[in-house]
């Protein structure tokens, strides 16, 4: 089971799920959405979890444009109340830090426990510091909950399959303007070798020539 909430304290809303335990978040882990720069979109997953005490993972869903280093500090403040309220060691303690870094960045392998992970790079892990639990936070967030049981794989290959059509559609687009450019600059090459052409045509070396002319042609001038 995956918990879906929703923080409106952005516009438009944003989207957080949560793992129901360490189990889903071994899905989680290995289902999540890689980060697409193209599409910005496409839209990636950032992942929060509590710094040295059990934690479910939840996730952000950010949208095309957003990056993981520009979440507004709002949402941030609802992630890290989020991820606290459902750690059950964390959410007893006050003065606790939330770590997050993007999905792309999780690190998983054969001799961890179940759910849990480090990261590739930790100079891309930043934190936030949660002073205590914001019980208006957490409430509002409560009120949107909903739970799914989501084919996490099935979602992944889904997306991976749009972002394979994606990336071919930018690559034909990308040829087809190099094409276009290609012609336009072997029309103008042209245009600029036979610029003159016309001007020493036969019919206008034959007008501009005196040979063919009526005799009194120079009476027109006299």
């Amino acid at each position: 089971m995956v918990y879906y909430f929703t923080s409106n304290v952005v516009s438009p809303s944003a989207f957080i799920y949560v793992g129901k335990d360490k189990f889903e978040n071994e899905d989680l882990i290995k289902f999540g959405l890689d980060h697409d720069v193209w599409c910005a979109l496409s839209p990636f997953d950032c992942r929060f979890h509590v710094d040295n005490l059990s934690s479910a993972h939840a996730y952000l869903r950010l949208r095309e444009g957003e990056t993981w280093d520009q979440i507004p500090q709002p949402l941030l403040d609802d992630c890290a109340q989020l991820t606290k309220a459902n750690s059950i060691e964390g959410n007893k303690k006050d003065n606790i830090t939330v770590i997050y870094t993007p999905w792309s960045n999780l690190l998983k392998d054969g001799s961890m426990a179940t759910g849990q992970v480090t990261f590739h790079n930790h100079k891309l892990v930043r934190k936030v510091f949660v002073p205590q639990r914001e019980n208006p936070i957490v409430n509002r967030l409560n009120k949107t909950r909903v739970e799914k049981f989501p084919d996490l794989r099935a979602e992944k290959e889904e997306f991976l399959k749009k972002k394979r059509h994606d990336e071919r559609k930018v690559r034909e687009e990308q040829r087809a303007r190099e094409k276009q450019e290609k012609r336009d600059r072997e029309q103008l090459k042209w245009q600029k070798n036979h610029a003159y052409d016309d001007m020493f045509s036969q019919e206008n070396m034959e007008a501009s020539n005196n040979q063919d002319r009526d005799p009194d042609f120079l009476d027109d001038f006299m």
